[in-house]
């Protein structure tokens, strides 16, 4: 199993940064994926951005521009650096890595850490 810990939520005005940090307790596929998802208050969660152990990233469009997201592979980390926060990003944001484990599927979420941008 893989923990995923993540740290950097908080509240902070609109227009301000925030940086989120998600670190793996260890490797678990020379192949996989890491990104972050947001659940805003009464919504689905959705993707916000991910990268892969390459460093290919892919980014919803409401975020492009304003968030940047990257890894260390070497640490198991990702990272999610967000500037010019909106109040509509105000979600609990959850770490995701994925990947391929011996021909299995795994799948690890953190705990999620709340965003709040006050207007």
């Amino acid at each position: 199993q893989v923990q995923l810990v993540e740290s950097g939520g908080g509240l902070v005005q609109a227009g301000g940064s925030l940086r989120l940090s998600c670190a793996a307790s260890r490797s678990f596929s020379s192949d996989n994926v890491m990104g972050w998802y947001r659940q805003p208050p009464g919504q689905q969660r959705e993707l916000v951005a991910s990268i892969t152990s390459g460093g290919t990233t892919n980014y919803a469009d409401s975020v492009k521009g304003r968030f940047t997201i990257s890894r260390d592979n070497a640490k198991n980390t990702v990272y999610l650096q967000m500037n010019s926060l909106k109040p509509e990003d105000t979600a609990v944001y959850y770490c995701n890595a994925h990947g391929t484990v011996v021909a299995a599927y795994v799948d690890y979420w953190g705990q999620g850490t709340q965003v709040t941008v006050s207007s």
